[in-house]
């Protein structure tokens, strides 16, 4: 044990017990097996009132809709964050807000994307997630190029340092985009797993596997998506993130990958990663890749309660609580259009 995990009840140990108490709501399998018996969604909406939900859409009139629960739901999470941030000393201070710089280089897609398809600021925005949230957002739409994107706005926020890669003087378009998405969440995963690596004791125990995991999902998703399309294999290389367990050798052999089969090849070098690939397909009634990785990175995220005195258990709780809202929207969406079959395609998570 360090001496910043002996340390670490003085600061931030209310803060530890009570993130622990919000786990003690995350829903159980019962709960969902509740919730897909529901036919409609002031069903799923009862229902839900009897767990620690309690009366979030009592204000909401009728018909309910789904993208009223969506918002319902990420509006409660972003309370409980904001909750524990405002009273988080360092480092914890800083390590939620990394939590939040993965929402914002989402915001910041979501944006560029929509101003590309001549949608306006004012329809995206209450499209962005409120956790990645910043002042510049409203001006996006007076940059042409990634040069523009970041002196104009991208300077003055904490995605700065991840930009440096992005900066270049060509127009933006779809394959660019993607190229910056990828560039920017690269740089996030490297920075924060330095942070955690400088935190060291439990939290760089716990968060290492979490970031190690996020960091190959994000090169074999990269890999398989480039497919088909006008990315090279040297450009693709440079988008892996170098903090993962496939790093360095692993890495070598996806950028020479040409398709799924020599992906799932590499990935068979790896005992984790060959069994997502194992119980993956896209067949009727299989479970498709990335709900796979959703699964594992479920398991990940709940071990990290098996240790104290760390920060990881912040970011697990919030990234299992993102699951859950996903899978109380996945349900919900199949009740409102009626396709029942597929009801039971949420990841479970206790």
């Amino acid at each position: 044990m360090s001496f910043n995990d002996v340390y670490f009840n003085v600061d931030s140990g209310y803060l530890e017990g009570l993130v622990r108490g919000f786990k003690a709501g995350i829903l159980k399998q019962h709960d969902y097996l509740n919730l897909i018996q529901c036919e409609t969604l002031e069903d799923l909406k009862l229902h839900l009132q009897s767990t620690d939900y309690g009366n979030f859409l009592a204000n909401e009139p009728s018909p309910l809709t789904v993208a009223t629960i969506d918002d319902r739901l990420r509006e409660k999470m972003v309370i409980e964050f904001n909750h524990i941030r405002n009273q988080a000393l360092e480092p914890l201070a800083t390590f939620m807000d990394y939590i939040t710089y993965s929402y914002m280089i989402d915001n910041i897609i979501l944006l560029i994307t929509g101003t590309l398809h001549q949608r306006s600021i004012s329809e995206l925005l209450p499209k962005c997630h409120p956790l990645g949230i910043f002042e510049q957002m409203e001006a996006i739409n007076i940059a042409a190029t990634p040069a523009e994107l970041y002196n104009a706005i991208i300077v003055d926020t904490p995605l700065a340092p991840f930009f440096v890669d992005c900066i270049s003087e060509q127009d933006m378009d779809e394959m660019n985009i993607e190229i910056i998405r990828n560039t920017l969440y690269k740089a996030y995963l490297e920075g924060f797993y330095k942070f955690t690596q400088q935190l060291g004791g439990q939290t760089f125990d716990v968060m290492s596997r979490v970031i190690e995991f996020e960091a190959d999902r994000r090169a074999i998703i990269i890999t398989i998506n480039s497919f088909g399309t006008e990315l090279t294999k040297d450009d693709r290389s440079k988008l892996y993130p170098s903090c993962g367990r496939l790093y360095p050798d692993g890495l070598a052999a996806l950028s020479k990958c040409d398709d799924y089969e020599q992906v799932r090849g590499v990935a068979d070098n790896y005992p984790a990663y060959r069994m997502l690939f194992e119980g993956a397909g896209n067949n009727s009634g299989d479970k498709t890749l990335e709900d796979k990785f959703f699964e594992y990175e479920v398991k990940l995220n709940v071990l990290s309660f098996m240790q104290q005195f760390h920060c990881g258990v912040f970011y697990s709780y919030f990234k299992l609580k993102e699951q859950e809202c996903r899978n109380i929207v996945w349900i919900a969406e199949c009740i409102a259009q009626r396709q029942r079959s597929k009801i039971d395609n949420y990841i479970n998570i206790f």
